[in-house]
Parts: structure tokens; C-alpha cells; sequence
């Protein structure tokens, strides 16, 4: 008889009572046979003889970085889209360079975690509609696409017509508004899949987060794309960066308290303790006081203002890292511990026998 190397894990069976024919003791009963329920009731509580219930996937922190750089390339897009069409050329081009630079970084930290760049060209194969890997792939090219057609017109400008662009210059200068636009389009879906993508997993908290993860993400890439133009643009010219900032903190902050409500107490007890827990608590501080920041530069005059408006972006992307860092660190403590899936699953059983519902595979059993 052949054994494996899980064998090690089985709980001993206690010896064959009796004679008789082979298996005669189980037809006998089998009580014999059968763990005790004293030590089945512990299996549960540690999970599959002491492994966790649900494997993490291998991700590690370049992954943090591409949800926090995602969120900022999003936010900047939507946001050079509002001075696109309010004429401040300033905030637009700061906005659309933000917008470039972040995806160009949230690649990078992407490729660092797949380990070979052909990795990320095999998901551009095909369109699967129904797997957030797969749309939000074709969502990161299509918006790198269009906010590089813009930023490539920003960058020819800055230097005064000089890249070597030839023939090229009128097209490229015909289509950044409409590229501009498209850029803008996508940002919110780039800033909001990644929360999808987590959520769409067996990790607990990630999963149990799931109504309200988006809101937080897409209020967190808000405020973090408000924060950077705070810090890139003069005064004059960051009002939209202001209001988009401060909408971000107030957003940032109830999303986060609703999705604290609505989560199993079990499920959400990885986002208040140990690392997670303290990025979670430090993002909200940083938010508030970078918002009240924002607000009090934008009425005030003098030399401090523009120091106290970059101070206050600074503290807001802080924030959005925060954030973005410790869902993610939660979402991968949470598989760690078989209690964070046992738990709430036995809750939802036992709720869905108290309502009668016991006719199917699941309450039946």
C-alpha cells in the first residue's frame, strides 16, 4: 500500500475489535473507526489538521505597490480630463504625466511579481468578461494607451517642438483630445478593478469586503491623484485637485466604516490588528489631516500656502498607501488562520437553517 507525504496528518484509528471477516466492524457501527467528536470539534477550530483552510496566493509587496500606483493613474487621468475641459493647461499636463508615470511604475511592480514579462502577454490573448485578472488587463494597456497619447503631446510642448516626432506631430496633436478623454473614461474602472480582483478570491476578508472594497479603492485613488497635484501644481490652478482630494477623504473615510460594518466581526478583524491594523488607522489620520490641509491652502495667501498645499498632498498619498498596503496585508493574514474561515461560515450556516432553509446541498448535508 502506497502513502503519501499527508499521511503524517491523518489521526491515528484505533485497532480492529474482534474477529470476523474484514470490515465487519464497520458494518457493526463503525464507532470504532469514527474520530472522536471532541477532537473533530478541534479540527474545525485549527482547520485541515493544522493547515490553513485556503491557500494565499504568492503575492508579495510589488503588488501592494501596483494597487497603490493603479489607484494614483487612475485618479490623475480623471482628473486631466477636468482641466482638459476647464482649460488649465498647467493641472492637465501635470495630471497626464502623473497619470503615465504611475501606470508605467504599476507595470514595472506588476511584471516584478509575475517574474517573466511574457506572463502579462498571455492574459492579452484572450477577453474574459467574466475574470477580473483578465478585464483588468485589457483595462491597464487600453488606458496606458490613451494617457500616453495625451502625455507624449504635453512632453513635445514642454520642449518646445523638439522631439523627433515628424509627420506624426499633427496626428498626435489631432488626437489628444479624444485620447485625453478616453484616458479619463477608463480611470475609474483602472482605480476600482484591482478591489474586484481581490474580492473575487477565497482570501476572507478580501471576499467579505467585497460590496464596499470598490468605493474604498476608487475613493482612495481620489485622493491620492489629488494629493500628487497638490504637491506638482501651483496654487492657481489645483482647485479641481483640491475638490477632487477632499471628496476622496470624506469618500475614503465612510467607505471604509460601511464596509467595517457590513463584514463579518470575524472577517474584518484582520484590518484592526497587528501591521494591517496600523496601516488602516494611519491612512485615516493622514487622510483627515491632509484634507483639512488641502482646504485651509486653498483660501489662504502668502508664501506658506503652496508649502502647506504640498505638505498636505504628500500626506494624502500617504494615506492611499496606507490603505491600499494594508487591505491587501489583511486580505493575506486573514488565509492564514483557519479561524477566519470557519468561523463566519458556521454563522451563515446556522442563519440559513434558522430561516428554513435546508433544501439544498449546502444546509442539507
Amino acid at each position: 500500500m502506497t502513502s503519501s507525504e499527508y499521511d503524517q496528518f491523518r489521526p491515528q484509528r484505533p485497532p480492529r475489535k474482534g474477529k470476523g471477516r474484514k470490515g465487519a466492524g464497520r458494518r457493526r457501527g463503525g464507532d470504532d473507526l469514527m474520530v472522536p467528536q471532541a477532537e473533530v470539534e478541534q479540527l474545525d477550530a485549527r482547520g485541515y489538521y493544522g493547515h490553513p483552510v485556503v491557500k494565499a496566493p504568492p503575492w508579495e509587496w510589488p503588488v501592494g505597490a501596483y494597487l497603490f500606483l493603479g489607484g494614483v493613474a487612475g485618479g490623475s487621468g480623471l482628473l486631466a480630463v477636468g482641466a482638459q475641459l476647464s482649460g488649465r493647461k498647467t493641472l492637465r499636463r501635470n495630471a497626464r504625466l502623473a497619470g503615465l508615470g504611475s501606470a508605467g511604475l504599476g507595470a514595472v511592480a506588476l511584471l516584478a511579481d509575475l517574474g517573466r514579462p511574457e506572463r502579462f502577454l498571455h492574459m492579452l490573448r484572450t477577453f474574459k468578461v467574466t475574470s477580473p485578472m483578465s478585464v483588468g488587463s485589457w483595462i491597464l494597456v487600453s488606458y496606458s494607451g490613451t494617457i500616453g497619447l495625451a502625455a507624449v503631446n504635453e512632453v513635445d510642448r514642454l520642449l518646445d517642438d523638439r522631439l523627433p516626432l515628424g509627420p506624426l506631430r499633427p496626428v498626435l496633436r489631432a488626437v489628444e483630445a479624444p485620447a485625453g478623454l478616453g484616458a479619463g473614461l477608463l480611470g475609474a474602472p483602472l482605480a476600482a478593478y484591482t478591489a474586484v480582483l481581490l474580492s473575487d478570491t477565497a482570501m476572507p476578508t478580501w471576499n467579505a469586503a467585497h460590496r464596499d472594497l470598490p468605493f474604498v479603492f476608487v475613493s482612495s485613488a481620489s485622493l491620492a491623484a489629488g494629493g500628487l497635484a497638490l504637491i506638482s501644481t501651483p496654487a492657481e490652478q489645483a482647485a479641481p485637485a483640491r475638490n477632487l482630494a477632499v471628496l476622496g477623504v470624506v469618500g475614503e473615510v465612510l467607505a471604509v466604516r460601511a464596509m467595517d460594518r457590513g463584514m463579518d466581526s470575524v472577517s474584518a478583524e484582520p484590518l484592526h490588528t497587528g501591521t494591517p491594523g496600523t496601516l488602516m488607522r494611519w491612512s485615516e489620520r493622514l487622510a483627515i489631516a491632509g484634507g483639512v490641509g488641502a482646504l485651509v491652502a486653498g483660501g489662504r495667501a502668502g508664501r506658506g500656502r503652496r508649502a502647506l498645499a504640498a505638505l498636505s498632498g504628500a500626506a494624502l498619498m500617504a494615506a492611499s498607501a496606507c490603505t491600499r498596503f494594508g487591505v491587501f496585508q489583511a486580505g493575506l493574514d486573514s488565509a492564514a488562520d483557519p479561524r477566519y474561515t470557519i468561523e463566519p461560515q458556521k454563522r451563515r450556516l446556522a442563519a440559513r437553517r434558522a430561516a428554513g432553509l435546508t433544501g439544498d446541498s449546502i444546509t442539507g448535508a
